[in-house]
């Protein structure tokens, strides 16, 4: 992807090097390696011609198709700044109002890219397994996952058929559909390297569908690209034409096979797509199994043919190549969206209707405990999480900056926001304390997994593939001022009310040796003025400096200092024949984004309502379970995208992804809640224990520390995630809060 076209572009972007070349004035690097690591840090897509979807036919389209499927950033890091090349202006906005300090990382693209620049890798995820490809020979497709098709979905589909077969041929009338279900045994049972051709007039029919396209018949077969459909086969002219037949709808066995054979396949067809699809890496065989229900057996039993993809039968009429598969399982549909979101979010959205469904229907727990209603209702916030996120930048790339920091100031902390405010209310209605306590761990629990675990683990998995990263340390130290005044903000009423406040202890007793033992120590500050004189004025000062220091830092990033984030629209790669469409309009988006706030809130309070008898647990801590659970589950889609950062070599994003969690933790969330309190008294008071306070503190110098030097490998990404375990286990076995 190119910069400006610009003589000063062109003559800055020579000049341009990443953070990770940078030399120190103490060593250097290797010119060979240097080069190596520049083509590993920039991610290119390379157009290719783009033809129709009927392969025998070159047609010249009217209007121009748009793609539907998103291509990876390319990132250049330079000395102070780092440079983002998008590649058009809607992505650079969603990358000015997303990327830059203060909001969420949100990974996915809000517009479509043209399929033809994709990598071969990705157009195999989206092919629709109509591609012919070369191979070596039949021991090519010995693989692990197609071994396993066989045992997890091959025998009994193929076993279906044959039942079905038999059955067809009882009916007399079936026959031809008893032969073909026989002939799909054998190739569901081992699909790999054969082809399922249709033979018929395509080409003929292809051309009546596209009344706007020139068609012209291409017989060289060699032509034929390796990523696109087969061309169809084309008899010799002086061949006579297929003889007349029957048609289709005109046949008895046509309804005797749609009303005795084909719903028992639909019912087979249709859980394997399920089982396979769930299972994500399977996804090829889902689409196998959609494509044999819908389009292979729907279509006259004669005009199905199976041959070798590698050895083309030639009939005297011409073929089309319907389905050929060469893989069952494929490791990178990790990242196979659907409309622009991951298939991942899209497979958990169900659970949301579980969740709300045993939630609100079962009310006596007579179909599930309260414990899976919980995990239910906890699990259905990460793609509610997900939807959410991709709602919040679509509109703000599609928005100016002030309509994009407000829908990211208002939405992007709604998820945690909603359960920490139905917490209080649930704790306020039946007078229960453990409540705010879980509130405060989840927190708390938030702030250290953002600040340690995300970046630590980012650290770990980038280093792993990369020996040694540097990232932005100008922008980084952004990020770690504003961890310094949240978390002394944030602390500072905790802090004065030890310095100021009555210890008291409401157990002691007498040991043998005249001593006494003190149980359930605390600071008092209900029975005397201090609370209300003293703590609670400080509580709202911070409440409103902290959005002042925030609106600061976004103004030193977004206007006053903005050159420390360069972004480039790349003007190479937006030709005339690719129009920026977005994947969900601006309405499309709002409405989205309301439907699931409002189905976030109503997951949220059956969390709230379920999560007693988690609490009750004797062997759990209550704040093991709010640091852990209620704090990390909805930061889910945040940890991979920051994995997803750190594996492409852009460690600089991965370490903001935490840094803007933690700092809109502090900054904004704990103020809204203050605020929430002020007006609906729900008990909420800004006093956390000595655990939260000393945790988080140290976890703020130590992240503080590893980031001065600008460079990350997986031993400092361990030091990290190694921190956060122990404090998790200080958390684990601390005792449960008072009054819980």
């Amino acid at each position: 992807m190119s910069l400006s076209s610009t003589q000063s572009s062109d003559t800055t972007s020579r000049r341009r090097r990443p953070t990770e070349l940078t030399l120190d004035s103490s060593g250097g690097h290797d010119g060979h390696e240097e080069l190596h690591e520049q083509l590993m840090a920039s991610n290119s897509c390379v157009s290719s011609p783009h033809l129709s979807s009927c392969p025998a036919v070159k047609c010249m389209p009217a209007h121009p198709c748009t793609s539907h499927h998103a291509c990876e950033e390319s990132w250049e890091i330079i000395p102070n700044k780092r440079t983002i090349k998008a590649e058009n202006e809607v992505e650079a906005n969603k990358l000015v109002n997303n990327y830059r300090f203060g909001f969420r990382k949100w990974k996915s693209h809000v517009t479509e890219r043209p399929f033809e620049g994709r990598s071969d890798v990705v157009k195999e995820l989206y092919s629709e397994l109509n591609v012919i490809k070369p191979h070596s020979g039949p021991g090519q497709f010995i693989t692990f996952g197609n071994i396993v098709y066989v045992f997890l979905f091959g025998w009994w589909v193929s076993l279906a058929h044959l039942l079905v077969g038999t059955f067809m041929f009882i009916t007399i009338i079936g026959i031809p559909y008893g032969k073909l279900c026989w002939t799909l045994c054998g190739y569901l049972l081992w699909p790999f390297g054969s082809t399922v051709h249709e033979i018929g007039k395509t080409l003929r029919r292809c051309c009546e569908q596209a009344p706007d396209c020139e068609c012209t018949v291409d017989l060289d077969e060699d032509s034929s690209p390796v990523l696109l459909p087969s061309p169809t086969e084309i008899s010799d002219p002086e061949l006579l034409e297929r003889p007349q037949r029957t048609p289709y709808w005109h046949r008895l066995s046509t309804y005797v096979w749609l009303l005795l054979g084909y719903p028992p396949l639909v019912i087979v067809h249709s859980l394997a797509c399920f089982i396979s699809w769930i299972l994500v890496f399977t996804i090829p065989v889902a689409k196998l199994n959609a494509q044999t229900l819908s389009v292979i057996l729907l279509l006259p039993p004669e005009d199905v043919s199976i041959s070798s993809s590698s050895q083309r039968q030639h009939h005297g009429y011409e073929t089309r190549a319907r389905l050929c598969c060469y893989h069952a399982a494929n490791w990178y549909y990790y990242k196979y969206t659907v409309d622009g979101i991951n298939v991942f979010a899209v497979n958990l959205l169900p659970l949301v209707i579980v969740a709300l469904v045993i939630g609100y229907v079962d009310r006596g727990n007579q179909w599930a405990s309260s414990d899976v209603k919980f995990a239910t209702a906890v699990g259905s916030i990460i793609p509610l999480s997900y939807y959410i996120g991709m709602g919040i930048a679509s509109i703000s790339a599609q928005s100016n900056f002030a309509v994009g920091a407000v829908v990211n100031a208002t939405f992007g902390s709604i998820t945690e926001l909603t359960f920490y405010i139905t917490a209080l209310l649930r704790g306020h209605r039946e007078n229960n304390p453990c409540l705010q306590e879980v509130v405060k761990a989840a927190l708390t629990g938030t702030l250290l997994g953002c600040i340690l675990f995300i970046p630590g683990i980012c650290m770990i998995i980038g280093g792993l593939k990369h020996s040694e990263q540097r990232f932005n340390s100008r922008s980084t130290g952004v990020s770690s001022a504003l961890l310094f005044i949240s978390v002394g903000g944030v602390f500072a009423p905790t802090l004065f009310s030890k310095a100021y406040g009555n210890l008291v202890c409401d157990s002691c007793t007498n040991s043998s040796s005249g001593l006494f033992v003190c149980h359930n120590c605390h600071y008092d500050l209900k029975n005397s003025t201090l609370f209300h004189s003293h703590v609670e004025p400080l509580v709202y000062s911070v409440s409103t400096l902290l959005p002042i220091a925030y609106i600061i830092g976004l103004i030193f990033t977004l206007k006053t200092h903005s050159h420390i984030y360069n972004i480039h629209v790349g003007e190479g790669q937006v030709t005339e024949h690719h129009e920026t469409v977005v994947h969900w309009s601006r309405w499309r988006s709002l409405v989205i984004l309301i439907i699931a706030t409002v189905l976030t809130s109503a997951c949220a309070d059956l969390t709230t309502e379920h999560i007693q008898p988690i609490l009750s647990q004797p062997n759990i801590s209550q704040y093991f379970i709010g640091v852990t659970v209620l704090a990390m589950v909805p930061e889910i889609p945040e940890i991979v995208n920051g994995i997803q950062f750190a594996l492409q070599n852009n460690i600089s994003l991965s370490l903001e992804v935490g840094s803007c969690i933690a700092v809109q933790v502090c900054m904004l969330q704990i103020p809204i809640l203050v605020v929430f309190n002020a007006f609906c008294d729900v008990g909420f008071e800004l006093l956390f224990s000595d655990l939260h306070l000393w945790a988080s503190i140290f976890s703020v110098i130590l992240v503080n520390y590893i980031f001065m030097d600008g460079k990350s490998d997986y031993f400092q990404g361990t030091a990290l995630v190694v921190v956060y375990l122990i404090l998790l286990a200080l958390y684990f076995f601390a005792p449960s809060p008072a009054g819980c």
